[in-house]
């Protein structure tokens, strides 16, 4: 039997598919399932900085509405901003205790953030409550307008939690930075353990009948994953970091090329809701039968293989037009 295991963060999974935060790893009932599936670890539903803040914003304005409670000098809104922040997150905290209590598999807490503002005093709770790691999912909205250094409150964040955090941190990020490479080599420098490329972002779509703005391809196509391919393949041997891939990551196969490309792991979301947390045994014996079919016996004696260090003609991950592939010129 082949050996499936890999490091990850510096933890040992047992195999390389990791669940990715979203709406099925809310549920501990979930997460027992996806870890007799065969998954290795978990990434929790993120805890949102701006939900949090924005929970406590309704409360005060509802306070504050509210004559009998409220005055000037009242420390009323002071208790209802305390908590409430209290009361979101030891939610989140029953939860990554819970799973740990119920499971063996690694479990990783996630926060999505924006900015280096005082949730990251969270980050310490969550690991107080046992977490094996924490995700940040630092999500900088290139839609806006307003000129801002995404890297440097990329980098701000990081260093904030790391002060603040003894187990492994790992970042997943867009793809939307100006040199997404140089970012991302700097960002491996920080001291993180490990990053996600990439997050996906909302895609809206048009309703030309009724005139409305509609979500589109609310799950990741299987297409998706070229992208990622491409950076984990480029950066694979450049970062100082754990590196796991994430969207469009839906068949073995896609798993398989995600690993040649360089990654240590990978993040499956879209497929379980399209085929079912089962799903997960499937991509695994897929990978096994092909190592097998290879004559490999573990995931390091091919992981890699088809970085850009490894292939003949790297430029190949480089290229960016497809003129001289379609035209007779050259």
């Amino acid at each position: 039997m082949a050996d499936l295991s890999t490091k990850y963060l510096g933890l040992t999974l047992k195999n390389p598919v990791i669940v990715g935060s979203c709406e099925l790893t809310s549920s501990v009932e979930n997460i027992k399932k996806m870890e007799t599936a065969g998954a290795a670890a978990v990434v929790l539903k993120s805890i949102f900085e701006e939900e949090i803040l924005l929970e406590v914003k309704k409360y005060l304005d509802d306070a504050a509405k509210n004559s009998l409670i409220y005055t000037e000098l009242s420390e009323t809104l002071d208790y209802i901003d305390l908590h409430t922040k209290q009361e979101t997150l030891n939610n989140y905290l029953d939860l990554v205790k819970k799973a740990k209590k119920e499971t063996l598999i690694p479990i990783i807490a996630s926060i999505n953030c924006v900015s280096d503002s005082e949730w990251v005093d969270f980050a310490e709770k969550i690991q107080a409550a046992g977490a094996d790691a924490l995700e940040l999912n630092i999500f900088l909205n290139p839609t806006d307008s307003k000129e801002k250094d995404f890297e440097k409150t990329a980098i701000n964040i990081i260093k904030k939690v790391l002060k603040k955090t003894s187990i492994p941190v790992a970042v997943k990020l867009s793809n939307c930075f100006t040199n997404l490479a140089h970012t991302l080599v700097r960002i491996s420098e920080t001291g993180v353990a490990g990053m996600v490329l990439f997050n996906r972002f909302y895609s809206p779509d048009i309703d030309i009948d009724y005139f409305y703005v509609m979500a589109a391809n609310k799950f990741s196509s299987p297409d998706e994953f070229v992208k990622p391919l491409r950076y984990m393949a480029l950066l694979s041997d450049k970062v100082k970091c754990s590196l796991a891939a994430s969207t469009g990551i839906h068949y073995g196969n896609t798993m398989i090329k995600q690993l040649l490309a360089g990654a240590d792991a990978v993040q499956v979301v879209s497929t379980l809701y399209l085929n079912g947390i089962d799903y997960i045994t499937t991509m695994l014996t897929d990978l096994e039968n092909w190592m097998q079919g290879k004559g490999y016996f573990s995931i390091g004696q091919f992981k890699g293989k088809m970085s850009y260090k490894n292939i003949p003609n790297p430029a190949l991950y480089e290229r960016m037009q497809f003129m001289k592939h379609y035209s007779r010129i050259g």
